[in-house]
């Protein structure tokens, strides 16, 4: 094997690593939140996102990147929270083409709700994963970046 076969060879194993430790994290906070909070991940991060914004409102192309979604499937996300109360939707003054979202009083509360289940599962769950051999310099290297 050659230098660039195994810069490839290097690549491929952090990729796998990184997806290891994204399918581990991934699979137990939808757990704690779906049973904490009746919240998906990615329902979690969308009111993360708009949780952040101190007054601010979020147009749905904001959103799409916020939760590393397509348009299409953003737009269907925030119907369902919306349905469920939790997001609301306002035209936009300047351009009666845009439309805003924020969180209602009912989201903003299980957010706060939510939030300490996320965040202990994720410490949790890094914690577990320093323990593994392959995922411990990754998991090691995301608790640096999250400590206070």
């Amino acid at each position: 094997m050659g230098i660039a076969d195994d810069a490839v060879e290097i690549r491929a194993r952090g990729w796998r690593t990184l997806a290891a430790l994204h399918a581990l994290i991934e699979s137990e906070l939808e757990a704690a939140l779906a049973q904490a909070a009746d919240l998906s991940v990615v329902e979690y991060t969308l009111l993360d996102a708009l949780s952040r914004q101190d007054g601010w409102h979020m147009r749905m192309q904001q959103l799409a990147r916020a939760t590393a979604l397509s348009p299409s499937a953003a737009t269907r996300l925030v119907n369902r929270l919306e349905e469920r109360g939790l997001l609301t939707r306002i035209l936009c003054h300047d351009d009666r083409r845009g439309i805003y979202t924020e969180l209602t009083q009912e989201g903003s509360a299980l957010y706060l709700r939510a939030r300490p289940v996320h965040e202990r599962t994720l410490e949790r769950v890094l914690k577990e994963a320093e323990t593994h051999e392959e995922l411990a310099p990754l998991a090691h290297a995301l608790q640096e970046q999250i400590a206070p």
